[in-house]
């Protein structure tokens, strides 16, 4: 498989470039816009929406595997580009059971795998009774097409329930999951070949903020059972929807010390940034190693620790922040990413910067994430 279709061209297609150059592949992206940041990178690009599947037929004409870097598509019409023998990874089944939040939360009780109480909004005169297994706050999330916390909402009491219910357009759009106490947010990154092997990233942890991932921490300060408990989580999850590709999965660690699985990611993922400059194999070369079939590499840091701080939009803005950006690359053993957007706006994803650290310290890196977010945002955003 030398020629790669990527659905998507956003930054996470735009940080495969370099892996597909190391590994001799060719990528074609399926984008809406000539502005998108994979552009710059790919050898063919097909200007359509993400899920136009008529698009993607030209894109399968011009791939030898088609991949995702985004779950926005068109599963029914991709099926009909499957069934005349264009290979996708994962494969469509594998995302089936995902894409929809509640048929993911089910899919994965189903396997026996830790999830946080849960149930669709199909009658909303009933809710009081569904309710009384669950106290407020709740979390209310839409089914499709939520991310970095868009259709989420933490509701505190009934009464504000039902008004939200209320104005949206279509109520069984959402389902209700109880709200967990958590210690503290984890996330691990797992790769399975075509072969059936699979590897697994050191367990992180990422701090978010309003939803948004803000910090994440590698590896994460937990004991040995807690991070065999988030393996063995990604181990199940891809050999049972027989993934070829890489996998982001959240987590919950709860004060009682237990894993639970918050949401799944069929794709590489924001808290896997940190394995581009950390880890022996990046996320984005292992998801292209094995969409093309080749061998997997090996994840495991090459340091003793490692912090990604995503740089988000802070403002309304065409500045491309060059002050800031050499500042943070003036810090000893500094990476930064610069994702090449055009417009700032807030709370988009413009860039992230990594560091590395030679010894293992949690209080330390916490300490330095806080130091690069001082340089990134002004005063009154870090307050």
């Amino acid at each position: 498989m030398k020629r790669v279709g990527v659905i998507g061209g956003g930054q996470l297609a735009w940080m495969m470039g370099d892996a597909a150059q190391k590994l001799g592949v060719e990528l074609i992206v399926q984008t809406p816009s000539k502005f998108d940041p994979a552009v710059a990178i790919a050898q063919d690009t097909v200007f359509a929406a993400i899920d136009n599947a008529k698009a993607t037929e030209i894109l399968a004409q011009k791939s030898d595997v088609i991949t995702f870097e985004n779950e926005f598509v068109d599963l029914d019409a991709l099926s009909l580009l499957a069934n005349q023998g264009v290979c996708f990874r994962p494969r469509l089944q594998a995302l089936s059971p995902l894409l929809d939040k509640y048929h993911q939360r089910c899919y994965l009780r189903d396997l026996g795998l830790p999830v946080p109480q849960f149930f669709a909004v199909d009658d909303v005169e009933n809710l009081a009774s569904k309710l009384e297994d669950l106290s407020f706050p709740v979390v209310l999330k839409s089914r499709r097409h939520g991310y970095d916390g868009q259709g989420t909402f933490i509701i505190q009491d009934l009464a504000t329930l039902q008004e939200k219910l209320a104005q949206a357009a279509n109520q069984s759009q959402f389902l209700i999951e109880e709200f967990v106490p958590f210690e503290r947010e984890l996330a691990v990154i797992a790769a399975r070949s075509v072969n059936g092997e699979v590897v697994i990233y050191p367990v992180v942890e990422t701090q978010q903020e309003q939803q948004v991932c803000r910090r994440v921490i590698a590896p994460a300060d937990i004991t040995p059972n807690q991070a065999e408990q988030s393996q063995a989580i990604a181990h199940t999850l891809l050999n049972s929807l027989e993934v070829v590709g890489i996998f982001g999965i959240e987590l919950f660690l709860t004060k009682e010390g237990k894993v639970l699985v918050n949401e799944i990611a069929p794709r590489t993922h924001n808290s896997g940034h940190f394995s581009i400059d950390a880890c022996e194999t990046s996320q984005f070369e292992q998801h292209l190693r094995a969409v093309c079939g080749l061998p997997l590499g090996n994840p495991d840091l090459h340091c003793q620790m490692a912090i990604m701080v995503n740089l988000l939009g802070y403002e309304n803005s065409e500045s491309d922040y060059q002050s800031q950006r050499q500042q943070l690359a003036a810090i000893p053993q500094a990476s930064v990413h610069w994702y090449g957007k055009t417009t700032s706006r807030p709370g988009r994803k413009l860039g992230h910067v990594t560091v590395l650290l030679n010894e293992y310290n949690p209080e330390t890196a916490n300490h330095l994430a806080h130091t690069l977010e001082s340089i990134w945002y002004p005063v009154r955003i870090t307050q």
